[in-house]
């Protein structure tokens, strides 16, 4: 995935409601950004990180920059989470992701479940469907990567209706997309949220098979990385 500019540098002065934050760009002009993440975005959010920004491409909207990386510890770490299904598309129609080759279309946002979209739904002759999942990680604690880093009975819910698919004789996976390289494995963040690590640990076990790869971040574009071992181990 690449930037039509490349992103521009500032330093974060705080993050609020959510989706907004203040920055302050190099020339010293402060200005608020929109931010495409809801979660809790612990150890990328501390006031005067060095954060990364592009121009929003409406010229008429009210806020004028993107957050789209912070840098911690000297990596860039991507936090928007509005990119995660396109550099997995992406980068399945390109064959870069071997667990999921093979498959003749990539469908997007397909209905299914209880009013829930798959994020990828890959189809071939003479093989069963294969839903996909993409989750979004930028957590790093103790060298792991870590999802979620907030409650998310949302994604509880998508682990039951994947495991449905796999019930129903069709292939279903759950792909943690981590945006940063910084970190040695993936395991669930249990303490956060114990229920969804059950959950996942449960899916698992049901046939939903867990995949995560890691992201090489430029100020020019996102790369898919590595593949990352994962520790689904239950620790409730």
């Amino acid at each position: 995935m690449r930037f039509p500019d490349p992103l521009i540098r500032a330093t974060l002065i705080k993050r609020y409601k959510r989706f907004l934050a203040d920055v302050r760009l190099e020339d010293g002009t402060e200005v608020t950004t929109h931010l495409a993440n809801s979660g809790a975005m612990l150890g990328t959010a501390e006031p005067g990180m060095e954060v990364w920004l592009s121009p929003a491409s409406n010229p008429e909207r009210k806020l004028k920059w993107n957050w789209e990386m912070v840098t911690v510890d000297g990596h860039l770490v991507g936090v928007n989470t509005a990119h995660p299904n396109a550099i997995v598309a992406e980068s399945v129609a390109a064959g870069l992701i071997a667990e999921l080759t093979g498959y003749d279309s990539i469908r997007r946002e397909v209905k299914y479940g209880v009013n829930s979209r798959i994020d990828l739904l890959l189809e071939a002759a003479a093989r069963p469907k294969c839903w996909v999942e993409v989750k979004n990680v930028h957590l790093k604690r103790g060298g792991w990567a870590e999802f979620p880093d907030a409650v998310t009975t949302r994604g509880t819910k998508h682990l039951a209706e994947l495991t449905d698919r796999v019930k129903a004789g069709e292939r279903a996976v759950m792909l943690y997309l981590v945006q940063r390289e910084d970190c040695g494995g993936f395991r669930p963040a249990a303490d956060i949220d114990p229920v969804y690590a059950r959950a996942l640990a449960q899916a698992t076990r049901d046939g939903v098979e867990a995949i995560c790869y890691t992201c090489r971040l430029t100020p020019g574009g996102i790369d898919l990385g590595a593949p990352l071992l994962m520790d689904l181990t239950e620790r409730i």
